[in-house]
C-alpha cells in the first residue's frame, strides 16, 4: 500500500521577453507578461552570472552552447565543421563540459528516441511501481511460512524508506556521472534485492533485503524520469510522462491481484523471481541501446559523500519516526521524540556540510528558486492528500460500505483510469494558459473534489465514491504533469537529475506525513465517537476497532451501526484534511513560483 507555468512555449514555440528567468536562463516562449511584470517573480542568478542582454544572438543550430558563466569562446575558435554526425537516437544530451549546457542553458533533445529504450524506462517503472503494491496480498502466505507477524509492516517500511531517502543521493549522481550508470547500478541492484528476497530463510533476512530492494528502486525511480525528460522534447514530453503514469495506474491495479494470484497458485517467493526476467531484459535493453557521451573527467567535481550520508541518515531517521510513530510506540514516547531529534540535528549537520561541498548533494538552488521551491512544497502537498484515497478508500469500502477485498480495490482503481487521460491531454491546457495555472485549475477541482466526499450521505451507493475516485484521478492529471514537465524544462542537462530527484523526495516525504498526520486524525475521530457512544457492546481500545470490522456479526446491531458510522466519520475528517491540502498547494504555487516558468529554449535542427 501506501509515480511550464506556461509552456512557456506557444503554439509557435516563438520566444518572447525576458521574464521570471532562472539563472543562465534563456528567455521562456511565447506568453505575454503583464505591464510591470518583468521583475517581480524573477529568480535570482546566482552571483556572477550575467542574464542575457536582450537582443542577444541565439546560437546557431549545432552550436555548442556555452553553459552559465563560462567565458564565450574567442575570435578565431573553430566551430564544429559541416558533417558532423548527429548523436544516434537514443542518445541523452550531454553532460556539462562535454559540449551541451550547464546548469542553466539550453540542451538538445536528440531527436525521437529507440523503441527500445523506451520499452526499457517503461519496464524499470513497471518495476518500482510492481513492487510497492504487490507483497501486499501475499503477507499472509509470507507470515504463515516464515513468521514475523509483529514486524511484517517493515516489508512496505524498508522499502519505502529506502526508495524515498536515495533519490537526492541517485538525483545528483546522475548529473555527475551520467544517467546510464546509474540506472545500470539501480536496475542491478534491485535485481539482486529480488534474488536474495526469493531467497529469505527468516523475515528479519526478508526485511533486509527489501532494503536492497529499495536502494535500488530510488536509483530506477528518479533516474527514469530525468530521462523521459532528457530524451524528449518540450512538446513531446507529455506524451512519455503519460505512459509512465499509464505504468504506474497498471502496476497500482494489477500489483495485489498478481500478487495474491503467485502466492496463492505457485508460492510467494514467484512474487520476487518474477522481477528477475523483467529486470535483465531492462538491463539488457539500456546496455544495447542507450548511449551517452563521455564526460570528460577534467570537468568532473568531487562526489559528496559526506552530504550523502548525511541526506540518508537524516532521511532515514525522519521517515522511521514518521512511519512507526503512532504504530509501534506512542507518539510523545522516547523512540519517536529520540529520532525527531536525531533528524533535526543531523539536517542541520547536512545544511552546514552542503554550503561547503564543491558539489553538493541537496543545492542551494533548489530551494532558492523559486520554481523549482514552489513545485517542491505543491508536490508534497500531493504527497499528503494521496494517502485519503490510497490507504483510507479501501477501509472506508470495506468497513462502511460492505464491500470485498476486490470491490473496494475497483472502488479504489477507478481513479487509476482518468489520471493517465488528463495527464496526456494536459499539454493542451498547459500551452494555452501556462504550466502554473494549468497546476492550479488541476489541484483546485482536486479540492471541490476531495471536499465532496464530505457531503455523501450515510450510507453511500458503491457508485459515489467510485465517482469521486474518477474525478479525483482526471484532477490530479491535469496537475502534477504540467508541474513536472514544467520544472523540468527550466534546468538544464547537468541540474535535471537533482531537480527531478528534489520533487520526487518532497512527494514521497509528504506522503509519510500525511500518512502519520491522517492517521492522528482518523484515530481521534473514532475514538472521540466511542467515548461518546450511546449503544453498548463497541469495541474499548482503538487496537481492537480493526477486529470488530472484521467481523461485524459479533456486535450488536446497533453497536455494529455505530462503529461503521465512526469509521465513515473518521475518512470524512480524512479527506477534509485532503482537500485542505489541495487548497494549500494551490496557494503555495499562486504566491511562490512565477506566473510564466522561465522555459529554456531547445536547439533544434531545423
Amino acid at each position: 500500500m501506501p509515480a511550464a507555468d506556461s509552456t512557456d512555449a506557444g503554439p509557435d514555440g516563438t520566444p518572447a521577453g525576458p521574464a521570471d528567468a532562472a539563472p543562465g536562463a534563456a528567455v521562456p516562449a511565447n506568453d505575454p507578461a503583464p505591464a510591470g511584470a518583468g521583475s517581480a517573480g524573477t529568480d535570482a542568478p546566482p552571483a556572477g552570472t550575467v542574464e542575457p542582454s536582450v537582443g542577444t544572438v541565439e546560437p546557431s543550430a549545432g552550436t555548442d552552447r556555452p553553459s552559465a558563466g563560462t567565458v564565450a569562446p574567442s575570435a578565431g575558435t573553430v566551430a564544429p565543421s559541416a558533417g558532423t554526425v548527429a548523436p544516434s537516437a537514443g542518445t541523452v544530451a550531454p553532460p556539462a563540459g562535454t559540449g551541451s549546457c550547464g546548469g542553466g542553458a539550453t540542451d538538445r533533445p536528440a531527436g525521437r528516441p529507440a523503441t527500445a529504450v523506451v520499452a526499457s524506462l517503461m519496464l524499470g517503472m513497471a518495476l518500482v511501481a510492481l513492487d510497492s503494491t504487490i507483497v501486499a496480498t501475499a503477507v499472509p502466505q509470507i507470515v504463515g511460512d516464515l513468521g514475523g507477524f509483529s514486524v511484517f509492516s517493515w516489508l512496505f517500511s524498508g522499502y519505502l524508506l529506502a526508495v524515498t531517502v536515495t533519490l537526492p543521493v541517485y538525483g545528483k549522481l546522475s548529473d555527475t556521472f551520467g544517467r546510464k550508470p546509474v540506472l545500470l547500478f539501480g536496475i542491478g541492484l534491485f535485481l539482486l534485492g529480488s534474488l536474495l528476497c526469493a531467497a529469505a530463510w527468516n523475515m528479519a533476512a526478508l526485511i533486509a533485503f527489501r532494503i536492497v530492494q529499495g536502494l535500488g528502486g530510488g536509483a530506477l525511480q528518479g533516474t527514469v524520469q530525468t530521462l523521459a525528460a532528457d530524451l524528449y522534447p518540450l512538446k513531446e514530453r507529455p506524451r512519455i510522462q503519460a505512459r509512465m503514469s499509464g505504468v504506474w495506474a497498471t502496476s497500482a491495479v494489477a500489483g495485489p491481484a498478481l500478487g495474491g494470484l503467485l502466492a496463492s497458485a505457485a508460492h510467494w517467493r514467484w512474487i520476487f523471481l518474477i522481477n528477475l526476467p523483467l529486470a535483465a531484459a531492462a538491463l539488457w535493453m539500456i546496455t544495447r541501446h542507450l548511449t551517452e557521451p563521455v564526460r570528460s573527467p577534467g570537468r568532473r567535481g568531487p562526489v559528496d559523500w559526506a552530504g550523502a550520508l548525511g541526506v540518508f541518515g537524516c532521511g532515514a531517521l525522519l521517515l522511521l519516526a514518521l512511519v512507526q510513530g503512532g504504530v509501534a510506540w506512542p507518539w510523545l514516547s522516547a523512540p519517536s521524540l529520540g529520532l525527531l531529534a536525531g533528524s533535526a540535528v543531523l539536517a542541520a549537520v547536512v545544511v552546514r556540510v552542503e554550503r561547503r561541498a564543491e558539489e553538493p548533494i541537496l543545492p542551494g538552488w533548489v530551494w532558492r528558486r523559486r520554481t523549482i521551491a514552489a513545485v517542491n512544497l505543491a508536490m508534497a502537498a500531493l504527497g499528503l492528500l494521496m494517502v485519503a484515497p490510497m490507504v483510507f478508500m479501501p477501509t472506508y469500502a470495506q468497513s462502511v460500505l460492505g464491500l470485498g477485498p476486490v470491490g473496494a480495490g475497483l472502488v479504489m482503481s477507478v481513479m487509476t483510469l482518468s489520471w493517465p487521460v488528463t495527464a496526456a491531454l494536459s499539454q493542451h491546457v498547459y500551452r494555452r494558459i501556462g504550466f502554473r495555472n494549468s497546476a492550479v485549475v488541476g489541484i483546485g477541482l482536486a479540492a471541490l473534489v476531495l471536499y465532496s466526499f464530505t457531503l455523501l450521505p450515510h450510507p453511500a451507493r458503491p457508485w459515489q465514491p467510485a465517482l469521486i475516485m474518477l474525478l479525483l484521478g482526471a484532477a490530479l492529471g491535469l496537475f502534477q504533469l504540467p508541474l513536472i514537465v514544467g520544472v523540468q524544462s527550466t534546468v538544464g542537462w547537468a541540474e535535471r537529475g537533482t531537480t527531478t530527484a528534489s520533487v520526487l523526495f518532497c512527494r514521497q516525504v509528504g506522503q509519510s506525513v500525511g500518512a502519520a498526520l491522517l492517521a492522528a486524525v482518523a484515530n481521534a475521530t473514532i475514538a472521540a465517537r466511542l467515548a461518546d457512544a450511546p449503544v453498548p457492546g463497541l469495541p474499548r481500545h482503538l487496537d481492537d476497532v480493526a477486529e470488530a470490522l472484521a467481523h461485524p456479526g459479533l456486535l450488536p446491531p446497533s453497536a455494529a451501526d455505530h462503529l461503521r458510522a465512526a469509521v465513515a466519520a473518521a475518512v470524512e475528517h480524512i479527506f477534509l484534511g485532503a482537500a485542505a491540502a489541495a487548497v494549500t498547494a494551490a496557494l503555495v504555487l499562486l504566491l511562490v513560483a512565477p506566473r510564466r516558468f522561465p522555459v529554456l529554449p531547445e536547439l533544434r535542427d531545423d
